[in-house]
Parts: C-alpha cells; structure tokens; sequence
C-alpha cells in the first residue's frame, strides 16, 4: 500500500507524468493507469485518499470498472462471523464459501480474512482468543473473601470465592466456600458444572495445590482426588504454566468482573451462613450474565444460549461422590486404620500397602488398582469392620463357636468335660471371657484324644483346678492316668518344752486377765 499511496500522491498532489512515476515507483505504467482510473472513478481527491485507511483504499483500487463501489464490495457481518467462528468446525474457509454466494462480487477470501483481521483487533483484548464452543472452562479463586458470621458467638470467618468462566461465551459462575481445600474445590467444580448444565471438553485451572501435586510446563501431576472428579464428567484438566497468567485470562479477567459486579455490591451486606452468601452470588450473577456488551451484540446470556450451550458436554446419569484417597498398611490383623476405625481386607494382603478410597459413606481398598475389600464406613473411634471372608480358615472356625455350641460339644466328650466348661462360664462375669478358655479346653482333645480330656477333666475337679493351664499340665505330666493319693494328716507331736494352748487358758499363767485362745 506504500506504493500505491505514493503513486497517487505523485499524480495528483505533485502533478507528475505517468512515465515519471513509473520510473520512481518501479512499476509499470499500466498499474499507474489502473490506480488513477479507480481513484477517478470513485471521485476521491488527493485529500480524500489521505483521510482512508488502508482497507478503504483497498477496496477502491480493486474495484471493477463501471460497478459501483457500494454495489461491489458489501460489507461482511463481522460480528456474525466471529461468533460463528467458536462453534466446532466452523472455519474462516466456509463462511468465506457462504459469504460469496451471497454476494458474488464480494471480496476474495484473503482480503475477506485480512478484513476480519483488523475488525478483530478492535474488540477487547479478552476477546481476542479464539476459544471453541463448549471446549474450556476457566476457574481460580477470587482472592478477595467475604465474611460470614456466626450468629450466636459473633465471630466472623473469611469465605473463599471459586469463580469459573466458559472460554467461549464469557458465562460467569461463581461460588463461595469456607476453604480452598480439595473438598471444597471439587464441590465448586461439581456445582459450576450444575449451574451451566453441562461440561466442558477442557478444564483449565492455574497450578493451585488443591488440583496439582507437581507443577510442571510439559506434564503436571494432578491430584488423584482432581483427577477423578474429571473422569467422573469426561472432561481432560490442563493447567496452566507456571507464573503464566496469560493462559488463564478468562479466568483473570472473571475473577476481576465477579469482584466489581458482585462482591463490591455485597461489601456493605452482613451474611450470617454460607448458604444465604451464595444465594446473594447467584442472584447477582443472573444480572452480570444478561449485562450488554459493549462492543457486540448481545450479553454473556444470549451468547452463552447460542454458542456455548449446545456444544457442551451432557451431564453423567449419577452424581459426583467426593472421595479421598489414603495410602496405608495392613497390620498382623489384616486390618487397615482410618480415622481410628479397622476395616478389614484379605488375609493374604498382611503387611502390604494398599490404596483406601474413602466417602462419607463407604471405604474401599484397592491393591495394585485393583479393588480387594468394600465396607460400610463406620467413623466409631477403636472398633472395627470385620467381613468373614477376609479371615483365615482357622479363625473363621474359631468365630463360629458360641456359648451353646461349646456346652454342647462338651457333654458330647463327657461329664466331666462338661462340667469344667460350666465352671468356667459361671465364674466369668461375660460370656465372651470364658468362650477362649473353653475353645482351648475342648481342642485338647484333638491332641490328646477325649478319653484322656475326660480323665484330666476329672483330675481337675478333684482338686479344683479348672483352668486351661491346669488341665493342659495334668494331660503333658500324664496325671490324668494316675490316682490321687489322699493327702496324709499329720500325727501331733509331744515333748516337755511344747506346752500347748491349754497352759495359757490358767489364771496363774495369764496373770494379765487376758483371755487368750
């Protein structure tokens, strides 16, 4: 266009020759006929050019003799063409096609592209990406709180708010929360998702410690709880680089218009629950959301309607369970500890790490990704979860004995068996105190046969010992196979210096008067 210009400048604001600028310009003489013609034809003095853009004069030096301008070179709907341009597969190609089927004397496409261009660039800088319908969703926490106090003590607390914004149609969410914990960053999440019905392709959140373990520029670790929250939807979480704030301007740019559209109008108000601060949010957003543009046509509503909408994701038939993840080791019990409750898992996994994945209402572990035990959570400190099957062969026998199945068992050996077991029962104050005692009283016989247990039995009634220990030692001694000689009473002794009770009964020998026995 600099040569253009100075050609035209040459002509008629110098005066010169046609040969003349030719030689100064270095183009031949049929490109300065064209030039002047089209000025010519278009009326337009030296000062009329200097006054057009680039475009303007663009279009005057490629229009066709004999058509008129307006008639030639019609305008596109740039504003149509750049909404169209967020929807999938829609291409600057095909509304090129559909713009000159209309208009069959339109521009060519690369002038049609390079006008658009500079059209863009007149709109706001957060407008200038060209993000896809339905493909990211922006999120990041205001910064700025908002207090809530409790009613009855008067304390306040500051409140966090999540704000998500959709690449395409600017459509603002925002949520409040009493942290930026997982918990309360995936329930944002969760929530967002609910207020636009439906689910972005992409999530794009900066590298907050409640979504990434480890930053990095190329492959960010998310957290595991993060990162299950995003299969749950079907969407893909791509963070942000590091110390890049650029790659999150919606985001930036959202948190800076819920701070002066929302939070400035709730600065003077007074909430009393969390609950009452988000219905306040979610009032304000509806009138943020439907706020004309500036610049286009519309509100973030209506473009949100139109644009991003259909191009979201649908919903999953079942709602997000937030579930946290804990890397742990079974114990010699084949048990697991959370939160001081004991959940049982296979035997066969003792003093091996696993995975619990854990709700408010169930726990699973997992061993190698692979699921090995699920329990009904149960948050009662020093008691535990215990399945059947996860025990071993012997101690699922061992559970199978009762107070009745044991007396049973019992008078089945003998008599005397039985008796012993009865004892023993009676002289605890829980049955479940003497049911070992008697368990291992009973598999005696296994070793010993019944026969010998109920003569040990026997022996052990005789001389009150009815202990497990005891009958244990009279069956390893084999006393059980002797008789029990009677105790021998000792004859009494008489000898001069013995004296005997008798002597101190005498009033002359107690001469104190006490009586003494």
């Amino acid at each position: 266009m600099l040569v253009a210009r100075e050609v035209l400048r040459l002509a008629l604001s110098c005066g010169s020759d046609r040969s003349s600028i030719s030689n100064s310009c270095g183009i031949d003489t049929k490109t300065v006929d064209k030039y002047l013609r089209r000025v010519s034809d278009a009326g337009l003095s030296y000062a009329d050019i200097e006054a057009l853009c680039d475009s303007e004069l663009i279009k005057i030096l490629k229009s066709k003799k004999g058509r008129k301008r307006e008639k030639l070179f019609l305008e596109p709907d740039f504003q149509y063409i750049h909404a169209e341009l967020k929807r999938k597969g829609v291409t600057r190609q095909l509304l090129w096609e559909e713009y000159i089927l209309q208009n069959p004397g339109g521009y060519r496409r690369t002038q049609f592209c390079h006008l658009y261009q500079e059209w863009k660039k007149r709109l706001n800088p957060s407008m200038r990406q060209n993000h896809k319908a339905g493909e990211k969703m922006f999120v990041d926490y205001s910064g700025q709180t908002v207090g809530i106090t409790d009613p009855k003590i008067g304390k306040t607390k500051q409140a966090e708010i999540f704000v998500a914004v959709l690449g395409a149609s600017n459509y603002t969410f925002a949520n409040a929360s009493l942290s930026q914990n997982m918990s309360d960053w995936i329930d944002s999440h969760v929530k967002a998702f609910a207020y636009f019905k439906g689910v972005t392709a992409i999530i794009v959140p900066d590298n907050l410690k409640s979504g990434v373990n480890k930053a990095c520029r190329y492959d960010p670790e998310l957290n595991r709880e993060y990162r299950e929250m995003a299969v749950h939807y079907g969407t893909a979480v791509i963070p942000t680089r590091v110390r890049a704030p650029k790659d999150k301007a919606k985001a930036e740019n959202g948190v800076l218009v819920v701070q002066r559209w929302i939070l400035a109008v709730l600065r003077n108000r007074t909430f009393f629950s969390l609950n009452e601060l988000n219905q306040a949010i979610l009032e304000l957003l509806i009138r943020l959301n439907s706020r004309p543009f500036k610049k286009l046509s519309g509100s973030r509503q209506s473009l949100f309607e139109t644009v991003d909408k259909p191009a979201l994701l649908p919903l999953p038939q079942t709602s997000y369970s937030y579930a946290e993840w804990k890397t742990t080791k079974v114990g010699m019990d084949y048990h697991v500890d959370l939160k001081e409750h004991f959940y049982s898992v296979p035997y066969q996994h003792i003093d091996q790490r696993v995975e619990m994945r854990f709700t408010r209402n169930t726990v699973e572990i997992f061993f190698n990704n692979k699921r090995i035990a699920s329990h009904r959570r149960d948050d009662t400190p020093r008691e535990s979860t215990t399945q059947k099957a996860h025990m071993p062969i012997s101690h699922q026998q061992y559970l199978e004995w009762t107070p009745t199945k044991i007396l049973v068992r019992s008078q089945e050996i003998g008599e005397s068996v039985f008796n012993v077991v009865k004892r023993i029962f009676d002289d605890r104050p829980h049955s479940a105190q003497a049911i070992k005692a008697t368990v291992g009283i009973i598999r005696l016989a296994k070793r010993f046969s019944e026969q010998r247990l109920q003569a040990a039995c026997q022996k052990a009634l005789e001389i009150d010992g009815c202990t497990y220990q005891s009958i244990q030692s009279i069956l390893k001694t084999g006393l059980d196979s002797q008789d029990i000689q009677p105790a021998k009473i000792a004859e009494p002794i008489y000898h001069g210096n013995i004296r005997g009770g008798d002597y101190f009964l005498t009033n002359e020998n107690n001469k104190s008067g006490d009586f003494i026995c």
